[in-house]
């Protein structure tokens, strides 16, 4: 009996001690709290942000496929400027140049659709007594290269002036005194410049880039030295004969230059004065001297014969002022007009062979100037290229068909002429019958290319609508030389040229930085505190601020 009661009277305890409607409310409520503060809690709805799962979702997609797209299909280049000046012996002339340079940082050129150019008269040598007359010419070819690239890119742009033979012909001290006057108006036109970049190049640098620029628009640059093409330049004051030789070469003729996989190993040499302008005048000069047989018949008399006039030309009253040293110097009335083609060859081979007899090499082509044997094709460029033009001679036309041209225009009567060509110069018309002249005594009579050879001369001033200007071959050469690209300049471009892609990256950074904060902020606070005197640990949450 005491064993079955007292059996009874502990099942009654543990009943009353585990029943939930009989425990003390304070314990209640201290177990049910801690059951439902659990880290880990059992209710799987209390643990999945709906909502806030979504909107992160989102915002990865928005992100990735931003991502995809600046990877994928956003252009990989960014668009550069570059601006070159070059100050010709008649005029000086403003390139600007718009190419574009890949994610390896290779220079990318669109000839036909990415040059500007403009050229105004006189040429900076003329300013040589008005140095104010400098900056007014070059501000007006600033203004056009501000026209042309865009003002957020002005201070990256580089502007060059490279002055060639109108300036060579100057003393040293002029030259100076001009050149540091462009260099004052191009310190604030607002491109990126600096002083070394305002300089005279030598003819030499002239026929490379000619060489450069003939042979990229040709897609013989970069490759086999044997097939590129040499190139002839006729200039107002001097000329430029380069081309790629096998020949070893004395040093001061010798240019190397290196493209791609290739190197190569030019001739280049600039001949001054003998530019078409320039032998013009020494050849007048030479005549009222005596020093050519012709004219020396008639030293002593007031009318002087100049066979590169063509018949019934006069002068009128115009006076020549002779070399004031020169032993015959005096007032010249007129010239008589020859109009003789033959007599006014000789007289250009003339100057051009003058000196020859101290030719110090094997071969001189031209005076007393090394040339090594011509190699290969040319093309004949400038005053080549505009006197077969005027004649309406095909781009490979010969020199045989020059001749019968020369001859026709020489010896026809000019006031027939100038009915018949109305739009031109007086001054510029007369040329025509010496600058043929001048030509075969240059091409043929000198460097040796034969009268009915048309596949080794091209006359041409472009080719597949490109300007086969100097210019372009040291925008070239710079261009590759220079093409790194900072980063900056990427992102830059990503945000200048995709307004669309920019508002999407824009809108996921903003919305993950939403969801980020709303997660924060509903996220519980929670205090854990381990209770010693009923032995156990207490979750409670903090309250916010």
């Amino acid at each position: 009996m005491r064993r079955s009661h007292a059996r009874n009277r502990i099942e009654s305890k543990s009943k009353s001690t585990t029943d939930p409607q009989k425990m003390d409310p304070i314990k209640l409520q201290i177990l049910s709290k801690s059951r439902s503060t659990a880290l880990f809690p059992r209710n799987p709805r209390q643990t999945k942000p709906f909502p806030s799962f979504i909107a992160v979702s989102m915002a990865i997609s928005l992100a990735l496929f931003a991502f995809v797209y600046i990877l994928f299909f956003s252009p990989k280049y960014c668009v550069k400027y570059s601006i070159i000046i070059d100050g010709g012996s008649t005029g000086t002339r403003i390139h600007v140049f718009r190419y574009k340079v890949d994610e390896v940082r290779n220079s990318i050129f669109d000839f036909k659709e990415g040059l500007e150019s403009l050229k105004v008269n006189p040429g900076l040598s003329a300013y040589a007594e008005d140095l104010e007359g400098v900056a007014d010419s070059l501000e007006e070819l600033l203004e056009f290269g501000r026209s042309k690239v865009p003002k957020n890119q002005w201070g990256e742009t580089e502007i060059r002036l490279m002055a060639t033979a109108g300036l060579r012909l100057l003393d040293d001290e002029l030259q100076d005194r001009i050149m540091e006057q462009c260099r004052m108006v191009l310190r604030v036109s607002g491109f990126k410049f600096r002083d070394v970049w305002s300089s005279v190049i030598t003819g030499s640098d002239e026929g490379v880039y000619a060489w450069v620029v003939a042979n990229y628009v040709l897609g013989t640059l970069g490759g086999n030295p044997l097939r590129t093409t040499g190139i002839i330049e006729l200039g107002g004051a001097s000329a430029q004969v380069t081309f790629f030789s096998s020949e070893t070469m004395p040093s001061e003729f010798s240019r190397s230059i290196k493209f791609g996989n290739f190197t190569y190993s030019l001739y280049s040499h600039s001949f001054l004065h003998f530019g078409q302008n320039v032998a013009h005048e020494l050849l007048r000069e030479s005549l009222i001297k005596g020093d050519f047989s012709p004219a020396a018949e008639s030293t002593h008399k007031e009318m002087y014969t100049d066979p590169c006039k063509p018949k019934g030309y006069f002068p009128g009253s115009s006076k020549l002022l002779l070399d004031p040293m020169a032993e015959k110097s005096k007032y010249i009335s007129e010239f008589q007009a020859m109009g003789n083609f033959s007599e006014c060859r000789s007289a250009a081979l003339m100057l051009l062979q003058k000196g020859k007899e101290k030719c110090s090499y094997d071969r001189c082509y031209l005076g007393s100037v090394f040339m090594p044997m011509l190699q290969g094709n040319f093309l004949a460029t400038e005053n080549f290229f505009y006197t077969s033009k005027f004649f309406r001679l095909r781009q490979r036309g010969t020199l045989s068909d020059l001749i019968m041209a020369g001859q026709h225009f020489c010896e026809e009567d000019w006031s027939k002429l100038k009915e018949k060509h109305q739009s031109f110069d007086e001054e510029d018309l007369l040329r025509y019958c010496f600058s043929s002249a001048y030509i075969v005594a240059l091409l043929h009579d000198s460097l040796e290319i034969a009268l009915d050879d048309d596949e080794r001369i091209s006359f041409a001033n472009q080719v597949n609508d490109i300007p086969l200007d100097w210019a372009l071959g040291a925008f070239i050469l710079l261009s590759t030389a220079n093409s790194a690209v900072q980063h900056t300049g990427w992102i830059a471009h990503i945000i200048d040229t995709d307004s669309t892609l920019l508002s999407i990256i824009g809108f996921s950074v903003i919305l993950m930085f939403t969801v980020w904060s709303i997660l924060k902020w509903r996220k519980p606070q929670l205090k854990t505190v381990y209770d010693l005197e009923k032995g156990r640990y207490i979750v409670t949450r903090i309250g916010r601020s």
